[in-house]
């Protein structure tokens, strides 16, 4: 029956004219019903159809709110925002970044070089890429096999990439219930659901793994975007029995391992299972970027194909420009001074955010901030936007229907240090007003 949808026009119709006001909570389920004269399940759905809109958005344990804003478009984070201090996306770039990659890419432009870059390439790179890769994305006691190292055009293509490949149009894929944006528009463009699946400090519940109906699950072991959490060796240790024992397919996610590295990939413990996804677009930035993949044996040539067929391969001119910025150690030195710019940020945050519930690896360039009462996160990103900053509410990382935490994330790469201190300063004193009052100084 439609008759949920007529109510739901209704109440939309209430928000648009002001009746219910940004921010104002809707009634439980159970007094709407109620209210309504319907059953407490079709009450359900005319919530489910307000959150569908972008009209509603619902807090885990707080109820359902009026959303503060018109949704994100899609995909998700995937601009920069329009806001004049950005806090919503990270890619981290520093002020001497382009002297170092000048002098490492200088020979790109001989016409030697040039002639050669020029030519087509495979998916599996050249002889070159491969060792420079191998460099690049070994850590303790793990090496990748050169001979299974496949190139994307960027970190989200390679992403694409390996869904596409594991999970087949209708399939479902497990993904940690708040995830990295991106993967949900990926997912929505290819066919593919996605099944929340439960975390803790740590990440995602083996056990959440085990139980799951999907054909492949999705992961970010190691400074989980946007909650910052790292998974200790136990818990990967855990995760890959389960994988192996269900013969399971994952995606680690190891985009943010630049700036942690001190423990082995989820690949080392199931290398039957794991494809390991990386990239260089925040190792170095986005304008010089390259998607690196690390199959298991037996999916290389279904992995290969993907790439080949989304239109997703690496240019020779990127994968020579990274090769060379690798093998000379100019990554090396852009690395150590960006781990030094992240643990710095987020000493500013420490301080500037000092007595509010904020979660952030010190060596993060992102951090997760649960509001204080009477705030809401959806309340919160509009009185912020409305300062010239921008911040992302929880709900575009949550998977399901609607249901996210009341946090917001902290992306800290941006902005100079001095303009960081300012900002966070600005929005500590917007957390301690009330949402009614939001006129700062």
């Amino acid at each position: 029956m439609d008759d949920y949808r007529l109510i739901a026009d209704r109440v939309a119709d209430d928000i648009a004219a002001g009746r219910l006001r940004a921010g104002e909570r809707l009634p439980p389920q159970r007094r709407f019903a109620r209210q309504h004269g319907i059953a407490a399940s079709t009450a359900a759905r005319v919530y489910g159809e307000l959150v569908r809109r972008g009209l509603a958005v619902g807090e885990v344990g707080r109820g359902t709110f009026v959303r503060a804003g018109a949704p994100a478009p899609e995909p998700a984070l995937a601009e920069p925002a329009t806001a004049r201090v950005d806090l919503e996306l990270n890619f981290p770039l520093l002020p001497d970044q382009a002297e170092l990659l000048s002098a490492s890419l200088s020979r790109l432009v001989r016409p030697d070089a040039l002639a050669d870059t020029l030519r087509p390439v495979t998916v599996d790179g050249t002889p070159a890429a491969r060792a420079a890769a191998v460099s690049l994305l070994s850590r303790t006691d793990w090496a990748p096999d050169p001979a299974r190292i496949l190139f994307a055009g960027n970190g989200r293509q390679a992403i694409a990439a390996a869904i596409a490949a594991l999970v087949p149009v209708g399939g479902r894929l497990g993904v940690e219930a708040m995830t990295y944006p991106v993967v949900k528009a990926v997912a929505a463009r290819l066919g593919v659901t996605l099944v929340p699946l439960e975390m803790d400090e740590q990440g995602v519940l083996p056990l959440a793994v085990r139980e799951a109906n999907v054909r492949a699950v999705y992961v970010q072991p190691t400074l989980h975007n946007p909650l910052g959490a790292t998974m200790s060796e136990a818990r990967r240790a855990a995760l890959a029995e389960v994988l192996a024992d269900r013969a399971l397919p994952a995606i680690e996610d190891g985009i943010y391992t630049f700036l942690r590295d001190d423990r082995p990939p989820l690949a080392a413990y199931a290398p039957a299972q794991v494809t390991l996804v990386d990239s260089m677009s925040k190792r170095i930035a986005p304008g010089l970027s390259l998607g690196y993949l690390v199959p298991p044996p037996g999916t290389v040539d279904a992995v290969a194909g993907a790439i080949r067929s989304g239109g997703w391969a690496a240019t020779r001119f990127a994968l020579a420009a990274a090769t060379w910025c690798t093998a000379d150690g100019t990554v090396e030195t852009i690395v150590a001074a960006k781990r030094a710019d992240a643990a710095a940020r987020q000493r500013l945050v420490a301080e500037h955010l000092a007595g509010f519930t904020v979660h952030a690896d010190p060596g993060a360039f992102h951090c997760w901030w649960e509001l204080p009462e009477p705030w809401r996160a959806e309340t919160f990103v509009a009185a912020a936007a409305r300062l010239g900053i921008a911040v992302t509410p929880a709900a575009a990382f949550a998977v399901g229907q609607g249901r996210a935490p009341n946090a917001v994330r902290l992306a800290v790469s941006a902005p100079p240090p001095e303009v960081l201190a300012t900002t966070l300063d600005t929005l500590a004193k917007l957390a301690r007003t009330r949402p009614e009052d939001t006129t700062v100084d």
